[in-house]
C-alpha cells in the first residue's frame, strides 16, 4: 500500500504537524489577504465596510456548499486511497466536480436575481444597497471558480499532499492583494472602481488558482480524468457524496444563516455595530487559522486510517488535536486581549465602530478554545461517516443556544450583551463535544468498504 506521506505509519504528532504547517501558511495568507481586503474597503468609509459585511454571510453559504461537498469528497477519496482503490477514486472525484458545477450554477442564477430583496430583508439601508449590488454582481459570477477550486483542493489533500493546495491559495491571495489597491483606488493606469474593484480582484485571483489546481489534479496527481456520463456510476457516487455532503453543507450553512440573523439584529440597533461585526468575523477566521489548518489535515488522516482499518490510530489523532486546540487557543487569547484596541483602530476611525470591534476582540476569543473543539470534532464526525450527529451539534449550538441567548443579551445589554452570548454558547458546546469525542466508538465496518461491483463499474467508465 502506498503511504508516501506517512498517514498510516509515521508518529501521529509528526504527521499532523507536517500536514498542518503548509495548510497554516496557505490559510494564513488567504485570511490575511481577506483582512487586507477589508482594510482597503474600509478606507472608502463606514458605508462601504458595512456593505461588504452584509455580503459575508451570503459568500459563506457558497463556501459552505464547497466545504460540504469537499468534506464528502475528501472522506471518500481518502478511504479509497487508504484501501488502494485508485480507479474508483478517479471516477468519484470526477462525479463530485460535476455535481458541484451543476449546483453552483443554479444557485448563482437565483442569487443574481435576488440581490436586492435578499439584502433588504437582511436589513441593508439605502446607502448600503447600491454598493452591495455592485459588489455581488461580480462576486456571483466568480463563485463557481471558488467552489470548484475548494472541492478540487480537497481532492489533492485526500492524497496526503497539503503543500500544493496551500501554495495555490497563497498565490491567489497574493494576486488579490496586489490587485486590490490598484482597482479600488485607481492607481496608475487602472480605473478607480472602488467596491467593484475588490470584487474583480477576487475573480482574477480565483481564476488563476482554479487553473493551477486543475493542472495538479489532472497531470501531476493523475487523480482526475474525464469520464463517460454513466448514470449508474454517477447515481452511486452522488449517493455516497450526499450521505456526507448534505448534512455537512447544511451544517456549514447554519453559521452564515446565524450570522445573518445577528447582523439583522445589529442593523436594527446600530449600523456601526454591523461594520464592527463584519470585521470581527474576518478577525475570528484569522485567530482560528491554526485550527483550520489542523482540521484540513485531520480529514485525510482519519479517513485513510479508517479505510486501512486502523481505528485506534484515527481516534488517537483526533484526541491529540482536540487537546492541542484547547491549550493553543487559550494561550493565544493573552496577546489578542492586550492588542484589542490597537487592532480595532486599524479597521475604522469611527469611534462607534472602534468601540464595538474592540469589545468583540476582548470578549469572543476567550472561548475560541472550546469553539476549536467543536470545529474539530464536527469535522471528524464526517470522516467517521456520522454527518447527522455533526449537523445536530451545530444546530443545537446556533439555534437552541446562540441565537436565543443573543436575543436576550441584546434586550438586556444592547450590542455588548449580544456579543457576550456568543462565547458563552461556544464554551458550553466545547465542553459537551470533548466529552462526546472521548466516548466515540469505532465506525460501522459497513461504512468503510466498497464492493467489487462498484469498482468494476467505475473502471468500465473511464475514457
Amino acid at each position: 500500500m502506498n503511504d508516501k506521506h506517512g498517514l498510516l505509519s509515521a508518529p501521529i504528532g509528526r504527521v499532523l504537524f507536517n500536514m498542518s504547517l503548509p495548510n497554516l501558511i496557505g490559510i494564513l495568507t488567504i485570511y490575511g489577504g481577506s483582512l487586507i481586503d477589508t482594510f482597503f474597503i474600509s478606507q472608502l468609509g463606514t458605508d462601504a465596510l458595512a456593505a461588504v459585511s452584509f455580503t459575508f454571510p451570503v459568500a459563506i453559504v457558497f463556501a459552505s456548499i464547497a466545504i460540504g461537498i469537499g468534506a464528502a469528497t475528501s472522506t471518500n477519496l481518502s478511504r479509497l486511497i487508504g484501501a488502494g482503490n485508485t480507479t474508483k477514486a478517479k471516477s468519484f472525484l470526477f462525479d463530485a466536480m460535476l455535481l458541484t458545477f451543476i449546483l453552483i450554477s443554479i444557485l448563482v442564477s437565483v442569487g443574481i436575481m435576488a440581490i436586492d430583496p435578499l439584502f433588504t430583508l437582511m436589513g441593508a439601508n439605502e446607502k448600503s444597497l447600491p454598493l452591495i449590488h455592485d459588489y455581488m454582481l461580480i462576486w456571483f459570477c466568480s463563485a463557481p471558480l471558488l467552489v470548484l477550486l475548494m472541492v478540487g483542493n480537497q481532492g489533492i489533500r485526500a492524497t496526503g499532499d497539503t503543500r500544493s493546495p496551500a501554495i495555490i491559495m497563497a498565490v491567489a491571495a497574493i494576486i488579490n492583494l496586489i490587485l486590490d489597491p490598484l482597482l479600488i483606488f485607481g492607481i496608475g493606469p487602472f480605473p478607480r472602481l472602488e467596491i467593484q474593484g475588490a470584487a474583480i480582484a477576487t475573480l482574477v485571483s480565483w481564476l488563476v488558482a482554479f487553473t493551477v489546481s486543475g493542472y495538479i489534479l489532472i497531470y501531476k496527481k493523475r487523480i482526475l480524468e474525464l469520464m463517460t456520463l454513466c448514470r449508474v456510476r454517477i447515481t452511486a457516487n452522488w449517493k455516497k457524496l450526499g450521505h456526507i455532503a448534505r448534512p455537512a453543507a447544511l451544517m456549514n450553512m447554519m453559521n452564515p444563516i446565524a450570522n445573518g440573523v445577528i447582523l439583522a439584529m445589529l442593523a436594527r440597533a446600530d449600523q456601526a455595530a454591523v461594520a464592527a461585526f463584519g470585521a470581527g468575523i474576518r478577525l475570528e477566521t484569522l485567530f482560528l487559522v491554526v485550527i483550520m489548518a489542523m482540521t484540513s489535515s485531520l480529514m485525510p488522516f482519519v479517513g485513510q486510517n479508517l479505510g486501512a482499518g486502523q481505528h485506534k490510530r484515527a481516534k488517537d489523532g483526533m484526541m491529540l488535536a482536540l487537546r492541542f486546540a484547547l491549550v493553543f487557543q487559550t494561550l493565544l487569547y493573552i496577546p489578542i486581549y492586550f492588542s484589542g484596541n490597537t487592532i480595532a483602530q486599524w479597521f475604522s476611525s469611527d469611534p462607534a465602530v472602534i468601540d464595538s470591534l474592540s469589545f468583540y476582540i476582548h470578549v469572543l476569543p476567550a472561548a475560541y478554545g472550546p469553539l476549536a473543539i467543536v470545529i474539530i470534532f464536527a469535522t471528524c464526525l464526517n470522516a467517521y461517516h456520522r454527518p447527522m450527529k455533526s449537523l445536530v451539534i451545530n444546530l443545537v449550538r446556533l439555534f437552541a443556544l446562540m441565537l436565543p441567548l443573543a436575543a436576550v443579551g441584546l434586550y438586556l445589554g444592547g450590542v455588548k450583551g449580544l456579543l457576550i452570548a456568543l462565547p458563552v454558547t461556544n464554551t458550553i458546546m466545547g465542553i459537551a463535544c470533548y466529552i462526546m469525542a472521548s466516548k466515540l466508538t469505532e465506525p460501522d465496518s459497513a461504512h468503510l468498504h466498497y464492493n467489487n461491483d462498484e469498482l468494476n463499474s467505475s473502471a468500465d467508465s473511464t475514457l
